[in-house]
């Protein structure tokens, strides 16, 4: 009983502890901080306020931001505007009001140096920044995207801003539909995303590092949709073979400030992006290329061809990586097949993305190549699996030359043993 009695004592000191430390964390200079300790009593603590704060963990206090004197239990003397008090700032005033801190290099480079200080110059280049200097009070501000008292810094999960919790960030003010039906923009885009390519790999994979968030294509702070212009160029940051070899083609050169093609997002969509594959290529149904090109066409012929090119190096791949199954479950040597299947597989990846050249001779310049490797793996495989089923066979029969061999020793000795009539 003594022991449990003082495990639990030392449980409660060590809890004392922490949330001494916590309300250390939120005192000014002087150790003092009234702010907290009347909006405590009460209970009128701003919603959203979280002792985790990244400014309140940095030393700063209430004052800091809203200004005042911390130090005074006397309401009229803490929130005096003699005292430089601010109180809540308006919306129009938030990214000035941040940007007393955020704007000033000496000031940030004391606390976080690698966070950028033109945040604020950016924003006003946005389109939330050009609306709010009109006087719309509906767009983001700081507060919109970071909150007001529990911020966090971008790579903390609990962020706002966190890679996995931008696209819910977003979609606080774009997945309202009245407040988008206001501006004339869709409401759904968070749905679309959420089912792409990117969103399940964000959102499902948890790929924090590779799969873009809505951010990683619109900006930051200097949040803007891609124009017709950019697109490619936004697109390519990330799929890079992808955007030279369209810029390079007849068609990316044909497109180039045409308002009727937008680049990527002609074949691909922008927000609802589906996992590509070979049948979006040709004249199939399923094609993209036929939404255009109509039979006769030359870009009808070419999309054509690239298809048969690619479905003749993945069907061959197909039929190589069965084999290669086959020779394992045997326990023959698979090896050198396993390596020119990752040749064979490297050179179908470049040819898909080679279909960005639009050219099925550049396409077959990959696919012939891997077509001839895929081939000499399906006949190595065959190799391997008859010399199985000849090792197999040669057992069989070397069995059963040892059995009668066996047999007729047997009868022999019988026979030597046998007594004389």
């Amino acid at each position: 009983m003594k022991k449990l009695f003082f495990l639990l004592s030392i449980f409660l000191l060590l809890l004392s502890t922490v949330f001494y430390a916590q309300e250390k964390t939120i005192q000014d200079k002087n150790g003092q901080n009234e702010c907290l300790n009347c909006h405590k009593s009460d209970e009128n603590l701003p919603d959203d306020f979280k002792s985790y704060d990244v400014h309140i963990t940095a030393g700063l206090t209430c004052a800091d931001c809203h200004g005042g004197d911390p130090t005074s239990d006397d309401e009229d003397i803490a929130m005096s505007k003699k005292n430089g008090f601010v109180g809540v700032p308006s919306r129009k005033d938030i990214p000035q009001f941040c940007g007393r801190c955020h704007s000033d290099f000496k000031f940030m480079k004391n606390y976080r140096p690698e966070v950028e200080t033109d945040q604020v110059k950016q924003y006003y280049t946005s389109i939330h920044g050009i609306q709010l200097k009109k006087g719309d009070k509906n767009v983001a501000v700081c507060t919109s995207c970071h909150t007001a008292h529990s911020i966090l810094p971008p790579k903390d999960p609990r962020s706002s801003v966190y890679a996995l919790n931008v696209p819910a960030t977003c979609n606080k003010c774009h997945g309202d539909k009245k407040l988008m039906d206001k501006y004339n923009l869709p409401s759904d885009i968070y749905k679309k995303y959420v089912n792409s390519v990117h969103g399940i790999d964000l959102l499902k994979n948890k790929d924090v590092t590779g799969a873009p968030a809505c951010n990683d294509c619109h900006g930051n702070h200097g949040a803007t949709p891609p124009g017709v212009s950019s697109i490619v160029n936004v697109c390519g940051t990330c799929h890079v073979n992808n955007y030279n070899y369209f810029k390079a083609s007849k068609m990316g050169k044909d497109w180039e400030g045409d308002n009727d093609y937008h680049g990527c997002v002609t074949c691909h969509n922008n927000h609802d992006i589906k996992k590509p594959n070979d049948s979006f290529v040709g004249v199939g149904d399923d094609a993209l290329c036929s939404d255009c090109h109509d039979k006769g066409d030359k870009g009808y012929e070419e999309a054509k061809k690239i298809h048969q090119e690619l479905t003749n190096l993945s069907t061959l791949y197909d039929s190589a990586k069965v084999k290669l199954i086959k020779v394992k479950q045997l326990g023959m040597d698979d090896i050198s097949i396993g390596f020119m299947l990752k040749d064979a597989h490297q050179a179908m990846i470049k040819a898909r993305t080679t279909v960005h050249t639009f050219s099925s001779a550049k396409v077959a310049e990959l696919t012939v190549p891997g077509i001839k490797i895929a081939n000499n793996a399906i006949k190595k495989a065959d190799e391997e699996i008859s010399d199985y089923h000849t090792r197999r066979y040669g057992l069989g029969a070397a069995t059963i030359a040892i059995l009668i061999l066996i047999i007729g020793l047997y009868l022999k000795l019988k026979g030597l043993n046998k007594p004389e009539a």
